[in-house]
Formats: C-alpha cells, sequence, structure tokens
C-alpha cells in the first residue's frame, strides 16, 4: 500500500491506533481542509503526503530550511 497515493480509512486507523469511525471523522476533517485550498478529495480516502505533514510533521528539506533556516 505504501506505494499508492492515497491512504484508506483502514490504513488511517491501523497508523494512529484508532477506531475506523474516528478514521473516518479525521480524513472528513483533513479533507475539507484540502478542499478550502482548491484541491478535489475522495470521501473516505486522504493523500498520503498530507496525511503525513499533518501528523508528522515530515516536510521536503527545502521547505525546512526556508521555515527554520536549518535542515
Amino acid at each position: 500500500m505504501a506505494g499508492e497515493i492515497f491512504m484508506r480509512v483502514n490504513e488511517v486507523a491501523e497508523e494512529l491506533g484508532v477506531s475506523v469511525p474516528y478514521a473516518y471523522k479525521l480524513i472528513r476533517e483533513l479533507n475539507k481542509e484540502l478542499r478550502k485550498t482548491g484541491c478535489i478529495t475522495i470521501a473516505g480516502r486522504i493523500d498520503r503526503k498530507f496525511f503525513h505533514e499533518k501528523f508528522y510533521g515530515t516536510r521536503e528539506p527545502k521547505e525546512r530550511r526556508e521555515s527554520n533556516g536549518s535542515v
């Protein structure tokens, strides 16, 4: 599954150690945030890169340098 662009609800629930209904709630909130930026979303799925940015703070090395001056 790691090669797929989107994470499904079961994968989100497993990754975070939460229930499937709560994972749906999180995905709805994240998709709402993405829609505000003009992105098209799919119910019950979330962009893998966006998910990791929101939950783990992962960013590209270039973005890190710009935001805090170090890698």
